[in-house]
């Protein structure tokens, strides 16, 4: 993959042509509708029915236009209902079904921001009629004035955030009765007293105003400017410091939009708010694909190990259970690779998981666990597991070296191709403790089959990618245009978008000739990190992929770990074996994916 600091010229295009959604639209000069309605009762999907339609049409404090509209509900009003509201049953008698009034209310709103207090309510309302009447809902943007409040006034300003208690607060020209259009222009008042207040925190534009957080202090927002130079692309980004040194490390399908959203209300957690106050800087890189950003954050993120990233930070730490070659083979935890001829089981992001998924294969498979080195005619004195049947015994020549390479042979293949002679193994050992209600111990060992199915399953679908030479692969992505990606070895190699009106195939060969050249490396994950080869492999396995060329054999075992059978046999042997034990504990590890 190349750099991808500079932009392509479609996208440099489309920067000087950017509309007021991508710049942030200034408060000013947004089109608001402040709507308020009066109902039979508090739910329409109950059969609640609308009895009153009032709005506000206002810009920049200034009134527009108002609507206001009794509704015929063709249903009595409750006594209640009619007692706050002042809307009796005579009242509407002569009104409009909502059929006519909703129409002429969507017409009044058409290209507007709605305003509600309490918008789910009201817009839930007006949706629901929508729906029944077959007509398709604009796609209205809505600010909340009650979630909004929320967020700004403290008790020293209203015992609650009530409408009429904001509207006194605010000093409203307008007292909310429960009538529509009174409580609408209240909240008219309220909505401008909110923005006024927000607007001293450094809310100005309507996308701040929509993701507004008290949790995030006003030196955190003074910093929105960090984002400005970046583009609306797919892409990584990376916060630095005032030395330079990279903070953290984040992948978005839209650089700028992501970014900003740091210094408004979108990212609330604690630690981000502690890196945003350390940022001086924001990187931008930008991406052909959202498979090449995820792929160069974990690059960055290994490369750079940014304190505030908590995943991805050390891919070297990873530990593989290994069958070694030797004239007694045995198993080991080992922390890396070797060009050794020996077989390899992994990676395990956690050594207490390796040691899981070794104790299953030695608990089927009674190979020395001894890690001397000795001939073929050793001649020494057993050990206590010899003792107690669980080794062949090859130090004091129990075993002659053909039955114990028979036994390897058996082992191999599990590891490599399929699981079942351990999980058979642990299985029938559950269904005897369970028997015996020894529920904790067979827990243990469902917990280490477990860890071996995931484990062998994740070792063959890795292995089957990372020993094909090239792989070339394509998709339609949402906007109609086609992703290439170059996998080589399991390493992305390339990516790139086809462009519109070019030749496809000479596109796709002029892609592979520039890729990254990439050498085969050692065991199921050489020539790079197993989650690198992985996000590469979900995307190969997503819908609509077309492999356009294979340089080698793409393929699984049938009867491999990761194939159905096997992970769903162990599933439910498991669950068999520990019913009265799973009234307790949860009983399908097994059936998670491999992380």
């Amino acid at each position: 993959m190349g750099d991808g600091t500079s932009m392509t010229p479609e996208v440099a295009r489309w920067e000087c042509q950017r509309t007021f959604d991508e710049l942030g639209r200034p408060l000013r000069d947004v089109t608001f509708t402040v709507v308020d309605l009066e109902t039979t009762g508090g739910s329409a999907e109950a059969g609640s029915m609308i009895t009153e339609i009032g709005a506000v049409k206002v810009r920049g404090g200034e009134v527009l236009g108002e609507f206001q509209t009794l509704v015929n509900p063709h249903t009595e009003i409750p006594p209640f209902i009619a007692v706050l509201t002042g809307i009796s049953n005579s009242m509407v008698s002569d009104a409009p079904p909502i059929d006519s009034a909703l129409p002429a209310f969507l017409e009044f709103a058409a290209g507007t921001v709605l305003v509600a207090h309490n918008a789910p309510f009201d817009v839930g309302f007006l949706r629901h009629f929508a729906e029944r009447q077959g007509r398709p809902w604009p796609r209205f943007e809505v600010v909340d004035t009650a979630k909004l409040a929320r967020r700004v006034i403290t008790r020293d300003d209203a015992p609650n955030c009530k409408l009429s208690s904001l509207a006194l607060a605010f000093r409203s020209t307008t007292t909310p009765n429960h009538r529509a259009l009174s409580d609408a222009r209240a909240t008219v008042d309220v909505l401008h007293g909110l923005m006024e207040r927000l607007g001293g925190l450094g809310v100005h534009t309507l996308e701040e105003l929509q993701t507004f957080s008290s949790r995030v202090s006003t030196a955190q927002r003074k910093k929105r400017h960090l984002a400005e130079g970046l583009p609306h692309a797919p892409g990584v980004y990376l916060f630095r410091d005032d030395r330079g040194q990279v903070l953290y490390v984040g992948t978005s399908r839209d650089l700028r939009t992501r970014v900003r959203s740091y210094f408004t209300a979108s990212e609330t957690r604690s630690r981000m708010g502690e890196m945003v106050g350390l940022a001086q800087s924001v990187q931008g890189i930008t991406c052909s694909t959202a498979l090449e950003a995820e792929v160069r954050e974990l690059r960055l993120i290994a490369q750079h190990k940014p304190r505030y990233n908590r995943r991805s930070r050390f891919p070297e730490k990873v530990h593989f259970v290994k069958l070694t070659r030797e004239a007694w083979p045995r198993l080991s935890l080992v922390k890396k690779v070797l060009d050794d001829d020996a077989d390899y089981l992994g990676p395990f992001g956690s050594r207490q998981v390796a040691e899981k998924c070794l104790a299953a294969l030695h608990e089927t498979f009674p190979v020395r666990q001894c890690s001397d080195r000795f001939g073929r005619q050793p001649s020494r004195t057993p050990c206590v597991l010899a003792e107690m049947g669980r080794c062949l015994s090859p130090c004091d020549g129990s075993v002659d070296h053909a039955t114990y390479a028979s036994v390897v042979r058996v082992l191999r293949d599990t590891l490599l191709q399929r699981p079942d002679e351990v999980v058979e193994a642990i299985n029938s050992r559950m269904a005897g403790l369970a028997e015996d209600q020894r529920f904790e111990e067979a827990s243990v060992h469902r917990d280490r089959l477990a860890a071996f199915v995931r484990a062998s399953s994740r070792t063959q679908r890795l292995s089957s990618l990372t020993r094909c030479p090239e792989l070339v692969a394509v998709r339609r992505e949402d906007d109609g245009r086609w992703a290439v990606h170059v996998v080589r070895y399991g390493r992305l190699a390339a990516a790139g978008v086809i462009p519109s009106g070019a030749d496809a195939r000479q596109y796709v060969e002029e892609l592979g000739d520039s890729a990254e050249t990439v050498l085969p490396g050692l065991g199921p994950v050489g020539a790079a990190t197993a989650e690198e080869s992985e996000k590469v492999l979900r995307w190969l396995e997503s819908p609509g992929v077309r492999l356009v060329d294979v340089q080698g054999e793409w393929s699984c075992p049938v009867f491999g770990a990761g194939g159905r059978t096997a992970v769903h046999d162990a599933v439910e042997e498991s669950r068999r074996a520990l019913v009265p034990f799973g009234e307790r504990r949860d009983l399908s590890p097994v059936a998670r994916p491999a992380r």
